[in-house]
């Protein structure tokens, strides 16, 4: 009974996540096609909650800015750049290692170049959106440099030894140039041609 009892409590907070994952990626829709049709700044928290059948004390449960609701599936995105960095082969270059770990995200853009250069655009363009996605790319850098670090048979512990940090926001630099230049090109170039180009300029 005691196994059983657990095994129900276990459960529960996973079907809670669940549920809420659900809300979050819906209320995400709604908002992307209102701020698509009006713009993020002429898209006021009322109208997406209104649009996504929720009061606004509830979005704000799901959400903790209207930034958030744009930019909340960016942590789950800097997980699994960092898992495909970790499953890297050991003796990887490391620099090469964190190119062949973005590859998460351009097969997230070929999935759907049109969402995705949309979506770039309007961060680009919306200085709120810039400074809190600034935000979300320092945590995918602490999430990074330990497997960088262990490449460079650095310590962590070792704030004198900054080769680790240094590659990684490098890297991430050249992720948003190449970014910038994608939108700026409208997507004739492919993302993955212009990161190429980013990183490489730091190995020629």
């Amino acid at each position: 009974m005691t196994d059983t009892a657990g095994t129900s409590s276990a459960a529960k907070p996973g079907l809670r996540e669940r549920m809420r994952a659900t809300v979050q990626a819906e209320v995400t829709d709604v908002a992307l096609r209102l701020f698509t049709e009006q713009g993020f700044d002429g898209t006021t928290v009322d109208q997406i909650a209104a649009e996504a059948g929720l009061s606004r004390a509830s979005l704000f449960r799901y959400f903790g800015t209207k930034e958030d609701i744009v930019l909340v599936g960016l942590e789950d995105t800097g997980r699994q750049i960092a898992e495909a960095l970790t499953a890297r082969p050991d003796g990887e270059r490391p620099w090469e290692a964190l190119r062949r770990a973005f590859d998460i995200l351009i097969r997230m853009n070929e999935a759907a170049p049109e969402q995705t250069l949309s979506y770039l655009r309007m961060l680009q363009e919306t200085p709120s959106l810039r400074a809190r996605h600034h935000e979300k790319q320092l945590r995918w850098q602490e999430l990074l440099v330990p497997d960088i670090a262990r490449r460079l048979q650095a310590s962590l512990d070792q704030p004198e030894d900054p080769r680790a940090n240094a590659l990684v926001a490098a890297a991430l630099a050249c992720l948003d140039a190449a970014s910038t230049g994608w939108v700026a090109c409208e997507g004739a170039v492919p993302l993955a041609v212009l990161l190429d180009r980013a990183m490489g300029a730091f190995v020629e």
